[in-house]
């Protein structure tokens, strides 16, 4: 079965969906805005979301006035954003089900707490200054709103 994702397209075929010379996609791929699957003989095949990708390079560079640099920069962060929402959906269906409770303390660490247990200072081997106003064994608890469907 085909998808969005599938290599199917050579080069010549998707600079023609998105409306730019081939070397240009060449180009592209060097920089690592867009980047193809390789066939085993190194040849070059992209998909509808490939193009799409294209689209939105030649949309922000053109329409937006932003360099290839930039863009590179705008399109890894968006990737970024999308692999951090994956992962906050899939903590949030965890806690869900699981019902369970966080707590994070000021070095940052987040232990699971079952719940309905206490957690002492001492059980969180956190190493606190003392010297910072406000900071010595500062922690939050933190349980999960129910989640209610729209």
């Amino acid at each position: 079965m085909i998808t969005d994702e599938s290599p199917v397209l050579t080069v010549s075929q998707a600079a023609q969906l998105a409306g730019m010379h081939p070397q240009t996609l060449r180009q592209y791929d060097r920089l690592g805005l867009v980047t193809p699957r390789r066939t085993l003989g190194r040849g070059r095949r992209y998909s509808r979301n490939d193009v799409a990708r294209l689209l939105q390079v030649q949309q922000l560079a053109q329409g937006e006035g932003i360099n290839l640099a930039g863009i590179k920069r705008i399109l890894d962060l968006q990737e970024h954003v999308t692999v951090l929402e994956q992962r906050l959906e899939e903590l949030l269906t965890q806690v869900q089900q699981s019902g369970r409770v966080f707590t994070a303390a000021t070095s940052g660490d987040v232990i699971v707490v079952p719940r309905g247990r206490r957690i002492r200072r001492a059980e969180l081997r956190v190493d606190v200054d003392h010297g910072v106003p406000g900071a010595a064994g500062a922690m939050v608890l933190w349980r999960p709103a129910p989640h209610r469907d729209q």
